[in-house]
């Protein structure tokens, strides 16, 4: 039985991962390694360890100790680095932070699986893997037309794709210096359940449904290329069993949408599974549909244009195929939120309550 090793296993990505790893592969066990910072829960895991094959350990990337007291414990066959600190505006006003984690951190994690692979011999050397869980966000923002392929140039605009950046680099060069057997994938923008409450569609979906003003960016226009959680975590998992040592892979939907768009869909899925006429908190600020929600703001700093994925790559060599169209995704995604109110309010600290962030322009270490 196959140990794998997840860390930012609490968070949305990264549990949707675990959750599909265990139902899908009963041959593995699943070791989750998280921070618990405010993006990540254990209630997002509920549930799991009546698997049997489920492990929890709390520690921060970060922390050399700990993390190398997991590997001990643990000896992973595979590790899979979703754990990062994700939210562009956050990187604006505290960059520190995301240094720390996401570069600090993958290092960390690097030379410790570098230390358990160097141990091994024969078919356990062979397989190991050390799979980083990127971001399109690295290569910067396109014009008009073209898509990011796994040749494009990096040029990172915002402190969080320059610390996934970072990254990135490090996990090529730890394969390309030492041989260990890493895969990078790069991902469009994720949306589904357990993704916490500050990214754009559950804020959307959420605020919506209280009746209160939809913030969108500039004039809307801003394009995002959209894949939903499991398609992209079934990605994932045929890159960590297909893909070739040394290997990068991008993952994305043929979903591109403006934020303007975005914004329109979640408010037609909303009226079909909780028509205006029946949400109260909606009647109460004198509003007759959710489209009258919509407020546009002030735009944020390093607000790149355009993303779009060609996914090319890993539909040829890895055998990816996304089930979701777009449409279909945020209908499954707004009953998720609808059906799991509990989930969204406990998750929901007092640190956070959906207040507009990134507004503090690098004045912030």
């Amino acid at each position: 039985m196959a140990t794998i090793l997840v860390t930012g296993g609490a968070g949305f990505i990264g549990s949707n991962f675990v959750r599909r790893l265990l139902a899908q592969r009963p041959q593995h066990r699943v070791v989750v390694l998280d921070a618990l910072t405010y993006a990540g829960n254990l209630l997002s895991l509920k549930g799991l360890e009546q698997s049997g094959r489920f492990t929890f350990v709390a520690a921060d990337i970060a922390d050399r100790e700990a993390v190398r007291a997991a590997f001990a414990a643990h000896r992973p066959d595979a590790v899979v680095n979703f754990a990062a600190e994700s939210h562009v505006d956050r990187s604006i006003d505290g960059p520190g932070a995301f240094v720390r984690t996401n570069v600090n951190g993958t290092f960390e994690l690097l030379e410790a699986a570098r230390g358990q692979w160097t141990a091994r011999a024969g078919e356990a050397r062979e397989h190991f893997r050390f799979l980083h869980v990127s971001t399109d966000e690295v290569y910067g923002s396109l014009g008009a037309e073209g898509r990011f392929t796994e040749d494009s140039t990096y040029a990172p605009n915002s402190p969080y794709a320059a610390s996934k950046a970072a990254a990135d680099h490090l996990v090529r060069a730890w394969h390309e210096t030492y041989g260990l057997p890493t895969l990078l994938t790069n991902c469009s923008n994720n949306y589904g359940p357990y993704q916490f409450p500050e990214k754009l569609i559950p804020l959307m979906i959420l605020t919506a449904l209280e009746g209160k003003p939809l913030p969108i960016y500039g004039d809307g226009g801003n394009v995002r290329d959209w894949i939903h959680v499991e398609d992209h975590c079934d990605g994932v998992l045929l890159a960590l069993e297909r893909g070739v040592p040394g290997g990068r892979y991008n993952l994305g939907a043929d979903s591109e949408r403006t934020n303007l768009q975005v914004v329109d869909a979640l408010c037609a899925a909303l009226e079909a599974a909780r028509p205006a006429r029946d949400n109260a908190a909606l009647r109460a600020a004198g509003k007759g549909s959710y489209l009258e929600l919509k407020t546009f703001v002030k735009d944020r700093p390093g607000h790149d244009r355009r993303y779009a994925i060609d996914s090319t790559h890993a539909r040829r060599s890895l055998g990816f195929a996304p089930r979701y169209p777009f449409e279909a995704g945020l209908d499954q995604t707004v009953g998720w939120y609808l059906d799991n109110s509990e989930w969204c309010e406990a998750v929901q600290s007092g640190r956070y309550r959906r207040e507009r962030l990134g507004l503090d322009a690098g004045a912030k270490a």
